[in-house]
């Protein structure tokens, strides 16, 4: 285990040796999910737990259930919710997202996730095993994961990802086979000059045939400098307000 990292919200996360590090795609998801404090939620993959800190730092979230199937990970997550003085607004279970007790069916509000978005037999994968997971569909393709969302959420809740935008057909396949309709979309782009590199999605279920495509997040205003000070208006107000602008949660 490293030293705690000090984050965004004045948070400090400890995370495992060799894991991938807090980066823009959880940065982002937790931006994009709206504030909804009486909601229950839960959270797919916890890893470090980094997400639903930031959800319950900004006080977007209040009941946050964080599942993580790697028993090393799940307890790093429970270190770091307890040590930044989260743990009556988020709980840590370790299990498998296919393996959830028929307990929690129906109880939530809202399912998030960060989803591996690489199939298992596609591309090298790592050595290190918390990794590999996060990376490659391990522990779980898209379609359990929508799967798992659907038996979890309410009628009417909502399921909200970040994933890569080469998958999305199979992204909104998952959805629909779960009977999660795709409500909101938002297409990242690192410059104006760029293919799309993250895709943002919010899905309900039981919700009627529809998305709003929202305009596009560019995140640099070009490509002289990859640093914050280069960020355009639209991403100077998510890091500064740990969420997006009005004009991309209504059409």
């Amino acid at each position: 285990m490293s030293a705690p990292e000090k984050i965004n919200d004045n948070l400090s996360i400890y995370q495992n040796e060799g894991s991938l590090a807090f980066g823009t795609d959880a940065y982002l998801l937790s931006a994009y999910i709206k504030k909804q404090p009486k909601s229950f939620a839960a959270e797919f993959g916890a890893g470090s737990g980094v997400i639903s800190l930031l959800l319950a730092a900004r006080g977007k979230l209040n009941r946050i259930t964080a599942f993580e199937v790697q028993e090393k990970i799940a307890a790093l997550a429970a270190k770091n919710v307890e040590e930044n003085g989260f743990a009556e607004k988020i709980g840590v279970i370790c299990t498998d997202i296919r393996e959830i007790p028929a307990e929690h069916n129906g109880r939530y509000d809202l399912v998030f996730a960060n989803p591996p978005y690489m199939r298992v037999n596609s591309g090298k994968i790592s050595e290190n095993n918390a990794d590999a997971a996060s990376r490659h569909e391990v522990f779980g393709t898209i379609d359990d994961f929508a799967f798992a969302a659907g038996r979890l959420l309410k009628h009417g809740g909502t399921f909200t990802v970040v994933y890569t935008p080469d998958r999305l057909p199979a992204l909104v396949a998952a959805m629909k086979n779960s009977k999660l309709e795709p409500k909101r979309m938002t297409l990242v782009y690192p410059t104006a000059g760029h293919a799309p590199s993250i895709l943002l999605m919010e899905a309900k279920k039981g919700g009627a045939d529809g998305i709003f495509c929202t305009r596009p997040l560019i995140i640099y205003k070009d490509n002289t400098s990859f640093s914050d000070d280069n960020y355009t208006e639209e991403m100077k107000y998510i890091y500064k307000h740990g969420d997006f602008n009005e004009f991309y949660k209504k059409p």
